[in-house]
């Protein structure tokens, strides 16, 4: 492996607009993200799913299984 090809692999420290913050190695140093895993409405449970226009029901009526009579 030739010793100049590959940059630097350095700590680096990423910071949350929420003020987590994790360290990690990075070849771009440290830098800030808007949303992480302590924040995000998806791994933290408060996330809402939309239904716009009833499209789900719309769906559920169309492709849903039908009563066997």
């Amino acid at each position: 492996m030739k010793p100049a090809t590959h940059p630097e692999y350095k700590k680096a420290t990423i910071t949350c607009a929420c003020k987590h913050s994790f360290e990690t190695y990075s070849t771009a140093g440290s830098y800030s993200i808007d949303v992480c895993s302590a924040c995000h409405p998806f791994f933290t449970g408060k996330q809402k799913l939309l239904d716009t226009a009833g499209r789900v029901d719309r769906f559920r009526r169309k492709y849903g299984k039908k009563a066997i009579s």
